[in-house]
């Protein structure tokens, strides 16, 4: 049965669900790393500032955080909502977290000279290394391209995988880890690559595109982050519409799974629980996370 684990939060994204059955998330607006615990408590485990997103936990069971930087905020139709680059912004960053400690330390804050505006999504790979996303900033009059990136999570290595992507936002990996699917926030569009080596992607096949289209939303839907589940199908959080959006690993749209409270900024969606049929998806707006059961198990990521 769906029920709110959490209320009142502030604009919880990047849930992980850990082996005693509480999820951590990130508050970005509060710019915190907050546990949520099965009975609706919650506690502070760390606080990296700026706007904390996307989370994963890496080999040594630390937390490597995307960073964006933050937001300046505002209110739709009673909604949290995130806004242009904020007035403080002093760049984006990979962050590791300790989670016993709370201790926070900066990784990385470029890449060959460039500096990373707004890193959105993480996902670790069989070889210890982590795919992100660096979805940008927006301003007034302007925006930032984005890109796929692929790091260490010693700090010693970075390495752009592709660039000039149109806000990405989520990131995720096939079950064989052969595939790395990044979701378009505003164009709504799901791509894929085939991956040569860690951090080394083949030229998709789409005509005049970065990558493969994997699928592409009708009308006003835009994407956040996503999940894969056991079956490699791309579970992926469609903004506006308030639901998670289930795609086949060969593009067919299999369902949309509505929150029971619409939500435009329905963000995130992770997998937990002791078979990992229990979905946990992030309504950012209303500052819910969400304990769902789900028809499939989750894929189990690589250090979870």
């Amino acid at each position: 049965m769906t029920r709110v684990m959490t209320e009142g939060l502030e604009f919880p994204e990047g849930p992980v669900a850990m082996d005693d059955g509480s999820v951590l998330v990130v508050e970005i607006k509060r710019g915190t790393i907050t546990r949520c615990n099965p009975d609706g408590s919650t506690e502070v485990v760390a606080t990296p500032g700026g706007g904390p997103n996307g989370m994963a936990i890496g080999p040594d069971g630390a937390l490597y955080v995307c960073n964006n930087g933050g937001f300046n905020w505002r209110e739709v139709d009673g909604m949290t909502a995130p806004g242009h680059q904020a007035d403080d912004y002093q760049g984006g960053s990979i962050q590791r977290v300790d989670i016993a400690t709370g201790d926070v330390t900066t990784l990385y804050t470029e890449c060959d000279g460039h500096g990373l505006r707004g890193p959105n999504d993480i996902v670790f790979d069989a070889d210890g290394g982590f795919w992100f996303t660096d979805l940008g900033k927006s301003r007034s009059r302007d925006s930032d391209n984005g890109g796929l990136y692929y790091a260490t999570p010693d700090g010693s290595s970075i390495t752009c995988a592709a660039y000039g992507l149109n806000r990405p936002n989520g990131v995720g990996l096939s079950p064989d880890g052969s595939t790395v699917y990044v979701a378009e926030t505003s164009v709504g569009r799901v791509w894929k690559w085939e991956i040569e080596s860690p951090g080394v992607v083949r030229r998709g096949t789409t005509p005049l595109a970065h990558g493969t289209l994997l699928y592409g939303f009708d009308g006003y839907q835009m994407l956040d982050s996503l999940a894969v589940d056991g079956d490699g199908n791309v579970c992926v959080a469609t903004i506006v519409t308030g639901a998670v959006s289930v795609i086949s690993p060969e593009g067919e749209l299999l369902e949309q799974v509505m929150v029971p409270r619409w939500d435009a900024y329905v963000t995130n969606v992770c997998f937990g629980g002791p078979d990992l049929r229990t979905a946990y998806v992030t309504s950012s707006g209303w500052g819910l996370l969400y304990e769902i059961p789900w028809p499939r198990p989750g894929l189990r990521l690589n250090n979870q």
